[in-house]
């Protein structure tokens, strides 16, 4: 690895990743330790920054429509933030084929919001301060409308009623829908690939420190 190339970003933006149906089969046993040896090896492991006091829990999420071309699955993604760092994240393709960019907005907001109260109990657990509402930043005002809205539209009635719990919990006061503009969306990072200044800005302010210089070592396999 001495002699390759450093790169800030890890996908150029807009490629699309295909299946290769004619590829072998590798070891998975294998595969993961190489994966594991390579993140020592370049850092990649998120290494946060966290403040020493314990402010409001707030939450980024972000859906890419139709992301992947092989099954128009999308893609979500969210971030939890305390104070100046990033204590819970995931970016992962959405169990079902959305109909729509609303039903793909709904799920990823719905899979945050879960992830939200169960962050909270949590923080209640360990005796630490937390306020009661988790605000969760979102780039939809569709979604933000609907989850304060009692009325059903007939647009949106194909949303399963599953997902329809975040109103509830918005109207209980359990979570705060708040709407951000896409370039200020820290969970943009995690659905799509990103230009470099967008794709540094985003990880700056989610607190990704720098990669450690190595001056030498072996990893063996």
């Amino acid at each position: 690895m001495d002699k390759r190339n450093y790169v800030h970003n890890p996908i150029v933006p807009r490629f699309k990743l295909t299946k290769d149906e004619g590829g072998v089969n590798v070891n998975k046993t294998y595969y993961k330790q190489v994966v594991g040896s390579l993140m020592y090896l370049t850092a990649t492991l998120p290494d946060m920054k966290f403040a020493e006091i314990i402010d409001k829990l707030v939450a980024y999420i972000d859906s890419d429509y139709a992301r992947d071309v092989e099954d128009k699955k999308s893609t979500l993604g969210y971030v939890f933030l305390l104070i100046s760092g990033a204590v819970s994240w995931s970016s992962r393709k959405q169990p079902i084929v959305s109909l729509s960019t609303t039903k793909a907005e709904f799920i990823a907001v719905a899979s945050c919001v879960c992830q939200a109260v169960w962050l909270s109990r949590v923080l209640i657990k360990l005796d630490l301060d937390h306020k009661k509402f988790t605000t969760i930043f979102c780039d939809s005002s569709s979604i933000i409308k609907l989850s304060k809205n009692p009325v059903t539209h007939g647009r949106s009635k194909h949303i399963d009623v599953h997902f329809h719990f975040l109103r509830e919990l918005t109207k209980a006061g359990n979570v705060e829908l708040v709407h951000c503009d896409s370039q200020d969306q820290l969970a943009d990072i995690m659905t799509k690939p990103l230009k470099l200044d967008q794709f540094l800005k985003l990880q700056r302010l989610l607190g990704v420190c720098q990669a450690f210089q190595f001056k030498g070592g072996i990893v063996r396999i």
